[in-house]
């Protein structure tokens, strides 16, 4: 975890000193961190801890301790706004991997079923490329990957479903959405 934590730091150039962190526990799981790092006008809120293990199938007998993708998460936000429950929430996204067996990747849509944040209109979040680079691990496990995470509304969930990750994409661009702002609403659809 050392060395991701010093991946995704260098890559937003700040020292730990410089950032705050939040520790979410789930039972049976080890504690994940929510890195807080404060970079002008936006928050970026990394996690640290899902890519202890690699992703697969928990049901999986013999499932490979040391191979298999590895992901985190990042989420970027205009500041500003206040957020509680927002490390909760980004805890239970990147733990959907040991909890439930799914492996994050681009173009994922993962369902909270409740506000992302208290008071906010996100029940689930959209997954995209990051701009961190691949943080290599010691051979042979695989490097780990930092996933961006998009909130989005219920109403933009189904489209997503029924159009796909792309669609949505185009009709936030089409609209002109920033979908950093935390305040936002949904696209029409």
């Amino acid at each position: 975890m050392d060395k991701v934590r010093t991946g995704v730091l260098d890559h937003y150039g700040v020292p730990e000193s410089g950032v705050d962190s939040a520790s979410v526990t789930f039972l049976g799981l080890e504690p994940i961190e929510i890195l807080r790092i404060v970079d002008g006008d936006v928050v970026h809120y990394a996690t640290l801890g899902g890519s202890r293990h690699p992703m697969g199938d928990p049901g999986d007998l013999h499932a490979d301790p040391v191979r298999g993708p590895r992901a985190e998460l990042v989420l970027t936000l205009r500041s500003g706004t206040a957020m509680p429950g927002l490390p909760k929430a980004l805890g239970i996204l990147v733990a959907t991997p040991s909890v439930e067996g799914v492996v994050l990747q681009a173009d994922a849509l993962l369902d909270l079923g409740e506000p992302m944040w208290q008071g906010s209109a996100f029940t689930a979040a959209l997954l995209g490329d990051s701009e961190i680079p691949q943080i290599p691990l010691p051979e042979p496990a695989e490097p780990v990957r930092y996933l961006t995470v998009t909130p989005v509304t219920a109403t933009e969930a189904a489209w997503v479903r029924v159009r796909g990750a792309q669609a949505l994409r185009d009709a936030w661009a089409e609209a002109g959405i920033d979908v950093r702002d935390p305040g936002r609403g949904a696209a029409t659809l």
